[in-house]
């Protein structure tokens, strides 16, 4: 039996099997009954959607196949078809089980049905390619507890999320595709719509956070039309995207379009036609040399690229908090891919800035010895990767005339590789949920203090009170300052909360000068 066979039948026997004396709850496709945390009622793999498979693969989502009797609602669905991460990485986490069949969400709630509590609809990060509603936390009791509903889910990643094909365009109505990732967030932002209120939430005060690819999501979704209406603030961790948007159909600034992107992937897997391409089975089609998963403007779901749609002030205008960590690079970037001598690394900044090279050098070093190197390559990657994305989203919000809240984190997590990584990609993942310290079979060895538990409470209380009320300030907290462009404040998590002003100011304008390395043209090689 195929292993979504095996995931089905296993599934209709739990379900069949556990009801009795668990919370229960009707939604759309029938009833669903959770478990009790620690207080709070937990609803795990409830689908929002059919399964994309069959004739439904690369087609946005369509309704929810309804269920008979009460679906067992206790345990976290399969996680959408990807490939580990390679072994050594810090984002290793164990294997769950995958399948097409993916299209879950997971709701995590204190309140009963009629009270309104507001909402966060969290979207994981990985890449696009990687991750699922449990891969940044299994556990969403600690935010529940401060008097929100938290919502996590998933969405088709890789090419199966983001594979874009003229075969696919031509049968659509839309005259689009690839972008159906992107369509799955939308998807579970509508059933929030419609379901949350039996959960005790407010469908008219939702939130969207995300961290990583997480945070590409949400700068999608509040730059996409389709989403108009579905949440009212954004939250986003180290990841934006104002760099270029492929299209769907034209070579554009030296990116090819995503149609011709989907037609290599096809020849690489030796299918001649999308009836082959939907007859392979999905471990086929995951990690394809040179296919690239990112949204492309399509006109429907991205009518134009993400940073003209936001230039324009036609996104979907809503208060946000954005920021990233002070070491963003130092998990991705190992010293072997850097210059080892002053004379390469002279040589590779010179090539990539020419004349502006000094300039480089000026707000990035001085580089004087081999030692330097490090730091100013690993800065400019974090910048132009993160810092600037998330600096242009604050100005292109505030312009639009909503208010926008700016962040760096600091705090060095007690890793075991701490010396090394610093405040690296993602550290700031069990501090906003408030999981410190975590069961999270990814931080053995971690050795938590007191200052991490504080700052644990302190940072998820700033993400609560922004999801409920657009303003995370609260009583006996560090004034957060609304970002201006003028004063440029920014708040600190570092050991202690402080605020800050003119983040990486001497950076980011330097970068910003240079604008075929972030708006008009590609990132920064290393």
């Amino acid at each position: 039996m195929r292993s979504m066979e095996c995931w089905l039948v296993v599934a209709g026997v739990a379900m069949m099997l556990r009801t009795s004396g668990s919370p229960t709850i009707s939604v759309e496709g029938g009833a669903v009954a959770g478990n009790v945390d620690r207080g709070i009622r937990v609803f795990k793999g409830i689908p929002y959607a059919a399964p994309p498979v069959g004739s439904l693969r690369w087609r946005p989502p369509q309704q929810v196949v309804a269920w008979s009797g009460v679906r067992d609602a206790s345990s976290f669905g399969a996680e959408c078809p990807q490939t580990p991460y390679a072994a050594g990485s810090v984002y290793v986490r164990p294997l769950q089980q995958q399948s097409e069949d993916c299209l879950s969400l997971n709701v995590w709630a204190s309140a009963a049905a009629g009270n309104k509590q507001p909402v966060l609809v969290w979207i994981h990060g990985g890449a696009l390619t990687r991750g699922s509603g449990i891969s940044d936390t299994r556990d969403g009791v600690p935010l529940a507890k401060k008097g929100i509903v938290l919502v996590t889910i998933n969405y088709r990643l890789g090419a199966l999320g983001y594979l874009a094909h003229p075969e696919l365009t031509a049968e659509s109505a839309n005259h689009s595709s690839g972008n159906y990732g992107v369509l799955d967030q939308i998807a579970a932002l509508k059933w929030v719509r419609n379901n949350i209120a039996a959960f005790g939430g407010d469908p008219a005060r939702v939130t969207i956070g995300g961290e990583s690819a997480g945070a590409w999501a949400v700068n999608t979704l509040v730059a996409s039309p389709l989403a108009k209406g579905l949440f009212i603030g954004a939250i986003a961790e180290s990841g934006g995207r104002f760099n270029r948007t492929p299209s769907l159909k034209e070579e554009s600034a030296g990116l090819p379009s995503a149609e011709s992107v989907g037609l290599a992937l096809a020849r690489s897997v030796g299918a001649a036609s999308l009836k082959e391409l939907r007859a392979l089975p999905s471990d086929k089609l995951l990690d394809v040399p040179g296919f690239r998963t990112q949204e492309n403007v399509d006109g429907w779901v991205l009518p134009a690229e993400i940073r003209t749609i936001f230039r324009e002030r036609r996104q979907n205008i809503v208060p946000v908090i954005v920021g990233s960590n002070a070491n963003e690079m130092t998990s991705f970037l190992s010293p072997d891919m850097l210059p080892k001598t002053v004379d390469e690394y002279k040589k590779r900044i010179g090539e990539q800035y020419g004349p502006m090279a000094e300039d480089f050098d000026a707000a990035y070093g001085p580089v004087r010895s081999d030692a330097d190197i490090a730091a100013a390559l690993l800065g400019a990657a974090r910048d132009t990767t993160f810092s600037l994305h998330m600096r242009t989203w604050a100005r292109l919000t505030t312009a639009a005339g909503a208010r926008a809240y700016l962040y760096s984190f600091s705090h060095v997590p007690p890793h075991p590789r701490a010396r090394e990584l610093k405040a690296f990609h993602a550290s700031e993942i069990p501090y906003v949920f408030g999981v410190v310290p975590s069961s999270d079979p990814r931080e053995a060895g971690f050795r938590y203090t007191e200052v991490d538990r504080r700052l644990a409470d302190v940072m998820s209380t700033y993400w609560v009170n922004f999801v409920k009320t657009g303003d995370p300030n609260g009583a006996g907290l560090p004034i957060w300052k609304i970002y201006d462009p003028a004063a440029e404040p920014y708040l600190e998590f570092g050991d202690t909360v402080r605020p800050g002003q003119h983040l990486l100011k001497a950076q980011l304008d330097f970068l910003e000068r240079h604008q075929r390395y972030f708006l008009d043209g590609p990132m920064l090689r290393m």
